[in-house]
């Protein structure tokens, strides 16, 4: 880590890694989960940025890949007993998650051969930078994002973490423009943005049957649709009408940035997310 480029985000050192930046105690694990993770082919993956929105998706995944879960009354629900993030847990902080020796290598690799299939994960590595394991498996990716054409809260959502996370240490709220600033250059956890949008829905375009991509607008349109979809893909296929609802219990909340956002910063963004999405087909709406 030493030789990476690095930058403080606020209170918090970011290091340069691939193309992305990673806060500095969640990178090793982000480099071992590359290095050593060996995907199964029956493998899940939810990926995504930061703070966009999956807290839903770890519990609805289990759901659909437990059939006994979304039959009957639901009781053997696994999201029912147990938290989304324990349902799928996170590949760099968690397995992963190691401490560097003094010569700056990793002490120990994690043994997840106690874990039954299908094996559920997330992670928010850029695809790009995923096990070579997983893109030669047939496991299966999910990419989440909150508003792919709108990142606006995406942004707010990691601003209000941060400073909830440092007003616990007693330190003064981060300021909002200069957080926005860092936003537009590409500098936060997981940063860029953009990219890691990219790197997913290109790769989703080449390899549908690898990498399903999902929007939160979409799913506001039509939950059970999107519900369905996402169960077809993950070869899971609802067979009755009331198992969707049993998994349409969670939520997500969008909007918050417009009690934040001035019109110039909500112009300067939308220009960018506009130019950053050029052609990508993730540009319409501008």
């Amino acid at each position: 880590m030493g030789q990476l480029p690095k930058v403080t985000w606020f209170r918090l050192d970011l290091y340069n890694w691939e193309g992305f930046w990673y806060v500095g105690d969640h990178l090793p694990g982000a480099m071992d989960a590359k290095s050593n993770f060996q995907a199964k082919d029956d493998d899940v993956l939810l990926t995504s940025s930061v703070k966009t929105g999956t807290t839903w998706l770890k519990a609805i995944i289990p759901t659909i890949m437990n059939p006994k879960g979304r039959k009957d009354d639901g009781s053997d629900d696994p999201s029912l007993k147990h938290h989304p993030n324990e349902l799928t847990p996170s590949l760099e902080l968690g397995f992963y998650k190691v401490n560097l020796n003094p010569v700056g290598t990793h002490t120990q690799h994690p043994d997840l051969s106690h874990m039954p299939s299908p094996r559920l994960f997330r992670t928010h590595i850029p695809y790009t930078s995923l096990s070579e394991s997983v893109k030669t498996s047939a496991c299966k990716i999910v990419y989440i994002t909150r508003e792919s054409r709108d990142p606006k809260d995406t942004f707010v959502s990691s601003w209000h973490f941060v400073n909830a996370f440092i007003g616990d240490q007693g330190i003064d709220p981060w300021p909002f423009k200069n957080a926005y600033g860092s936003f537009c250059n590409g500098v936060h956890a997981a940063g860029p943005f953009h990219d890691h949008v990219l790197g997913s829905w290109r790769e989703s375009i080449k390899r549908p049957e690898m990498i399903y991509f999902m929007r939160n607008e979409d799913m506001k349109k039509d939950p059970k649709g999107e519900v369905k979809k996402l169960a077809c893909f993950l070869g899971r296929p609802f067979e009755k009408e009331e198992e969707v609802e049993k998994v349409l219990w969670r939520r997500g909340i969008v909007g918050d940035w417009k009690n934040h956002f001035t019109d110039e910063m909500k112009g300067k963004l939308d220009q960018l997310t506009a130019m950053k999405f050029e052609g990508s087909g993730l540009d319409f709406g501008y």
